[in-house]
């Protein structure tokens, strides 16, 4: 009777060929993991703004933010950046688009100081508005002083950012402009916590539930674009959403926004972008 034994050498090199390919199958997750990773935190607004500044003069100012990291190259190269002028002469006005569909409801927040605005954070989001059959889910809303958006060239006291993100990441943006009037009701219920920054210099505040749905658009007309992050790092591709009604704001609530930042700037507001034949719409209700 013979009997057969397989090479040791054999066996080793089968195995040497299994690890190998574990090692590859490995490889490739982890750098699938890195890509996902990357592209989630270049999508998203920084928390630290003291990398950049909006001063004009400065070498980190909004001329140059695209040089200061590798992922805010957009921020000088990209051809779909904000804020722009809402020009007249190139809207087209339509009775599509539909109106504003907002699903909101209140959660819990906390207000932060990122170093030239302060953000009002919904924990786990404050529910969703609906843009093309999409769900964009409510985490954050912050203001730029004086806007950042214009209206024929005309610029505005406050600028108010409802920022919203759909599953896959994509980011819509509603924008409210106000000029110096009456008190705004919403900022009214946040005095007593913008104060408490001013007063106690706290970079981050407990703010406990606040109701998105007392944020008053005022209209059922608004601009509708394709820009980008007015921050770094610039990301592109935000739908934008700007009411057309110009709301208000007191002096003394504009200064309270300003003072509580503890930047030492007096406005927040990125330069306008080219449009670059973008199409810009004006969403106007069927009057039948």
């Amino acid at each position: 009777m013979k009997i057969y034994i397989k090479k040791p050498e054999k066996i080793s090199r089968n195995n040497k060929e299994m690890d190998n390919k574990h090692l590859q199958f490995s490889s490739i997750l982890i750098a699938l993991i890195i890509v996902f990773c990357a592209h989630f935190a270049i999508s998203q607004e920084v928390d630290d703004e003291s990398e950049f500044t909006y001063d004009m003069n400065s070498p980190n100012g909004p001329d140059h933010w695209g040089e200061i990291h590798p992922e805010w190259r957009l921020c000088k190269k990209g051809k779909l950046q904000s804020p722009i002028d809402l020009t007249h002469k190139r809207v087209h006005t339509t009775s599509k688009l539909g109106k504003i569909n907002r699903d909101y409801k209140p959660a819990n927040t906390t207000l932060i100081n990122r170093g030239h605005d302060l953000m009002l954070r919904w924990v786990r989001g404050a529910g969703h508005i609906h843009i093309n059959k999409t769900k964009y889910q409510l985490n954050q809303l912050h203001w730029h002083t004086p806007t950042e958006h214009t209206i024929n060239g005309r610029r505005f006291n406050l600028e108010l950012h409802l920022v919203h993100q759909s599953r896959n990441k994509r980011i819509a943006v509603v924008g409210i402009l106000y000029k110096i009037g009456h008190p705004d009701s919403f900022l009214s219920k946040l005095e007593p916590y913008l104060k408490a920054l001013c007063s106690k210099r706290k970079v981050e505040k407990r703010v406990g539930i606040i109701d998105p749905r007392k944020i008053k658009i005022g209209s059922k007309k608004y601009y509708r674009y394709i820009g980008s992050l007015t921050t770094p790092p610039c990301t592109e591709n935000v739908v934008w959403t700007i009411a057309k009604k110009v709301r208000t704001v007191s002096r003394a609530q504009l200064r309270l926004i300003r003072k509580a930042v503890h930047d030492d700037a007096g406005a927040n507001a990125r330069p306008l972008q080219p449009l670059n034949n973008r199409l810009l719409m004006l969403y106007r209700p069927d009057d039948h």
